[in-house]
């Protein structure tokens, strides 16, 4: 065939430098001209594929069936694209096979045999993109439908275009019963008859009360119950479409938990306050009628000691140890129920005074030696729990020393975030079975009698710590002596 009887030279010029892969074939079926962009794209040179029937360019299981389809073509020639509804698939001369769609064209010619003329595009790219698309719309419906949060779609008018699982549970219809319905379904009074006024006036204003916010509500089940939730709006456009995608959260679990936490609050504040008064009882009341004792067992100490033989003194010796510990006691007491409830304003403490001053106030009797590490930093507290801290410890270790030359060592460390602060002795150390119950309140390890003891002092260190979220530790060697660290957090408070 003379291609340049068909059109003129002008058309396989046309065909050359389009920057489509284009080809023709005859009546027969085979290429009589194949521009250099379909030869790129098979990969053949023009030498091997001019004169090969079309077919060469198919994956071989295709090739059958084409032939055909071509002889059907051929009997009613007319422009139409190949292969409506069908997948296409056309083949490299490696062998490799890739989608396509084709146009074809008859072509008249001067025998009265037409020719076709073939467009064929590589649709690899938009292939891979739409199995992207869809990848990706599987991924999305599978977190949407397996979402613990209620996910709805509605149209700009409120109408509910699609619900997931969640959604259904929820509110308890079936969505077939939510779907193509007004949102407003799923509301109470009032907002069931505001809502679309609302939604019209965000889209003519921009007003905005939930969309892109968020906000607590109310929702209303099929069965007339009315639950609280959290509702979050997004809006999107598709095309020229507004859509507005709502995560809903029941959250009656929240506001109930909050109720219950509200209650406890006050319940707490009541039992601060009876603690109180509890304190303003005990500190008049029973201190009172103690220091009268403590007075008239002074008096009968001093003025009738003449009168007592030995046993006798013993008992008003124990009396009066017991009356001032009786005080001490209310005073720890007291101490106690302070922490946490009455609070000075924090202030930046030196600590290097305020362990001078501690030191001076114990006052630690001769044989007994306080070494200070030097450079103590300064930390962010209440001066009075400082000291009470640092006085419980320190008059732990003397009273229990039990050694003719008794070493105490107070230190300190920096650790990041915090500081460590420890008191070491060379006491008679502690059995480490004991060392949680000696922070509890009233307990010690020495009689009483021996040795005078509150059992509120460690219970109040703790405490104190713990108040600015720190921790308190104990270590300990028997017969070598103990030593107790505590961490302050350097910016109590911050999270």
């Amino acid at each position: 065939m003379n291609l340049l009887n068909l059109e003129g030279k002008s058309l396989e010029w046309l065909i050359n430098s389009a920057t489509d892969a284009m080809l023709i074939a005859g009546r027969d079926g085979k290429i009589v001209l194949a521009n250099p962009r379909l030869l790129q794209l098979f990969g053949y040179t023009e030498d091997e594929l001019l004169g090969q029937a079309i077919e060469v360019l198919l994956p071989e299981r295709l090739r059958g069936g084409h032939v055909a389809q071509r002889s059907g073509f051929g009997s009613q020639p007319k422009a139409r694209p190949m292969g409506l509804g069908l997948e296409l698939f056309a083949r490299h001369r490696d062998g490799r096979e890739f989608p396509v769609e084709i146009s074809l064209s008859p072509l008249p010619s001067e025998s009265g045999a037409p020719a076709v003329m073939a467009t064929i595009y590589d649709i690899t790219r938009r292939k891979q993109a739409e199995l992207g698309l869809l990848e990706s719309e599987a991924r999305m419906r599978a977190i949407v439908d397996t979402a613990v949060d209620a996910i709805i779609t509605i149209d700009e008018r409120g109408i509910m275009e699609r619900c997931n699982p969640a959604a259904v549970r929820l509110f308890g219809y079936d969505e077939s019963e939510m779907v193509g319905r007004n949102v407003s379904m799923l509301m109470p009074s009032p907002d069931r008859e505001s809502h679309d006024g609302y939604l019209q006036r965000y889209q003519s204003t921009g007003e905005r009360r939930i969309i892109g916010i968020g906000r607590e509500v109310f929702g209303q089940r099929k069965d007339g119950s009315v639950f609280p939730m959290d509702l979050a709006v997004a809006e999107m456009r598709i095309g020229g479409r507004r859509m507005y995608t709502g995560m809903v959260r029941d959250i009656s679990e929240r506001k109930q938990a909050e109720e219950r936490h509200a209650r406890l609050l006050r319940d707490l504040r009541s039992a601060n306050e009876e603690l109180s008064s509890f304190a303003y009882v005990v500190s008049h009341d029973l201190k009172a009628p103690l220091r009268a004792i403590g007075s008239l067992a002074d008096w009968l100490s001093q003025d009738y000691s003449d009168k007592f033989d030995d046993e006798g003194r013993e008992h008003m010796r124990l009396l009066i140890s017991r009356v001032h510990r009786m005080g001490a006691l209310i005073d720890g007491i007291l101490q106690y129920s302070r922490v946490g409830r009455i609070k000075e304003a924090p202030v930046p403490v030196d600590l290097n005074q305020l362990l001078r001053e501690t030191v001076d106030l114990l006052a630690p009797p001769q044989g007994i030696e306080i070494r200070v590490a030097p450079d103590l930093p300064q930390v962010l507290s209440e001066p009075t729990r400082m000291q009470q801290v640092f006085q419980n410890l320190l008059s732990n270790a003397i009273k229990y020393m039990d050694k003719p030359r008794g070493l105490i060592d107070v230190g300190w460390a920096d650790e990041g975030d915090c500081w460590r602060f420890s008191v070491r002795d060379n006491g008679p150390g502690i059995e480490a079975r004991h060392f949680e119950r000696i922070f509890q309140l009233f307990q010690t390890l020495a009689p009483r009698d021996r040795i005078e003891s509150t059992g509120v002092g460690l219970a109040l260190v703790k405490k104190i710590v713990e108040m600015y979220g720190g921790k308190v530790r104990v270590e300990s060697v028997m017969g070598e002596g103990t030593t107790f660290s505590f961490t302050l957090p350097k910016h109590p408070g911050a999270d």
